[in-house]
């Protein structure tokens, strides 16, 4: 009874110490010179910057991640009942009629509340033509504190004038 899960257990094992291994020979075999571009965050090719420490990073973009994943787990469940249709007959019709409703309702709710919208955010120029990168909202730092936007100017500065 036991010769059938032998093979198994060799396998198994075998899997072990090849993972085992594979990180002991990596750490001995590889090249130890640390640079300060192998430490550095790489963010898709774009320098990372620290935000200043009145902004906060908008938690948007994981609202936005975990619909998405609610709404995948939907799709998830679709495929299952769409191969097994004939077999569930009209009570897996209702069932998924319901399911789909339910997801439904709660993608209007999330519609209502503005969960799937994008934050507009004004950028003002500086008399140099790039951006600041902050909203227009706030002050930029040293100055404007009633954020009129009074130190910003609102077009690119003409070549041959300050």
């Amino acid at each position: 009874m036991t010769n059938g899960y032998v093979p198994i257990l060799v396998f198994g094992g075998i899997v072990v110490l090849f993972a085992v291994l594979s990180v002991a020979a990596s750490a001995l075999l590889s090249p130890k010179r640390p640079r300060p571009a192998k430490s550095a965050p790489y963010e898709c090719g774009i320098t990372p910057e620290r935000l200043p420490a009145s902004e906060r990073y908008p938690v948007k973009f994981y609202v936005i991640a975990m619909l998405f994943i609610i709404f995948d787990v939907e799709a998830i469940f679709l495929f299952p009942w769409a191969v097994e249709f004939r077999a569930l007959g009209l009570f897996g019709l209702v069932e998924m009629i319901v399911f789909i409703g339910l997801l439904f309702v709660a993608y209007v709710y999330v519609l209502q509340k503005g969960g799937l919208e994008w934050e507009r955010l004004d950028r003002p120029v500086l008399a140099g033509g790039e951006s600041t990168g902050r909203p227009a909202t706030l002050p930029p730092p040293g100055g404007d504190p009633a954020g009129t936007g009074a130190s910003l100017a609102r077009e690119p500065a003409v070549a041959g004038r300050p």
